[in-house]
């Protein structure tokens, strides 16, 4: 039986956190062992983000992630959470299809996996269209300007985004469009924290930031980034709150030498007969041995 003291998170409650001023904390996971320690942990709102391909899946970038993918990583992270709303990501070219074929994509996130909603990235006018469909389809949709990780190969390149008025003034407009078009909040990624600011304040809905400074309504990072799983390049942006791809790399390498010197398993991490019963064995031994011999 689930807890009754848990407050399962909803989208009426993130709005109210909006309203109340009080800030949405928000991660990524990929597996129930993480969902459901970052769950425990108070989290608003969990993400199965598209990241999963390079974090988790060693892709070079989020393109090359499926569907079957995406669905198979948010059944676990769905079952762990007790208190979090679950996002799904729609991976590239899930919804870049006809409506209908995008519909019944988003669809999978919620009917088959049992996520709450789902994220895409862009506001296009045909991506509008598509959110509005989806809404009429009783799919909530969460939105995604600024840097978008699916458009890689248009821009070239990672970079901030509206660092020039032209651009910024875009964003504007496509959160503001976003939000007329029906999404329940918008993540704001990689600008700057005073265009963050002003899209906060313009918008009637949740802003969630990475890498977007603090003046969004909530913040999301990246599980693996947070928790330093890599040793590689971090963004600027990135919140470090652990090392444990040291701790792994320390623990690992300490298994591996004592193996290596016989110093594991040792008598503490092994069984043991009790010694009447190691008698019994030995003496059947014995007598089994001597039947061979003649």
């Amino acid at each position: 039986m689930p807890d009754e003291k848990i407050q399962k998170v909803t989208i009426p409650y993130l709005q109210a956190k909006k309203e109340k001023k009080e800030k949405i904390v928000a991660l990524t996971a990929y597996d129930f062992p993480v969902a459901k320690i970052v769950d425990a942990c108070g989290i608003d709102l969990i993400l199965v983000g598209d990241s999963l391909g390079m974090v988790v899946l060693g892709y070079e970038n989020t393109l090359p992630v499926s569907m079957e993918e995406m669905i198979h990583h948010t059944k676990p992270v769905v079952r762990a959470a007790k208190r979090a709303l679950v996002v799904g990501d729609m991976p590239y070219f899930s919804f870049h299809l006809s409506d209908e074929e995008s519909i019944y994509n988003a669809s999978l996130f919620l009917k088959e996996a049992g996520a709450h909603a789902v994220k895409i990235e862009g506001a296009s006018r045909r991506r509008l269209k598509l959110i509005e469909a989806l809404i009429e389809a009783e799919i909530p949709v969460m939105g995604h300007v600024g840097l978008t990780p699916q458009s890689i190969r248009h821009f070239g390149q990672f970079r901030v985004k509206g660092k020039e008025a032209d651009e910024a003034e875009k964003i504007i407009q496509d959160a503001l469009n976003l939000e007329k078009a029906g999404v329940f909040s918008v993540i704001l990624e990689c600008i700057p924290l005073e265009l963050a600011r002003l899209v906060t304040e313009k918008l009637k809905i949740p802003t969630i930031g990475i890498g977007a400074g603090p003046y969004c309504d909530g913040q999301i990072l990246v599980f693996h980034d947070l928790v330093g799983f890599s040793n590689g390049y971090l963004p600027k942006f990135v919140g470090k709150y652990a090392d444990i791809h040291e701790l792994i790399s320390g623990a690992v390498g300490k298994y591996t030498d004592d193996v290596r010197k016989g110093k594991f398993p040792d008598d503490n991490h092994s069984y043991h007969l009790q010694p009447e019963q190691l008698q019994k064995i030995t003496q059947k031994e014995t007598a089994t041995s001597g039947k061979k011999k003649k």
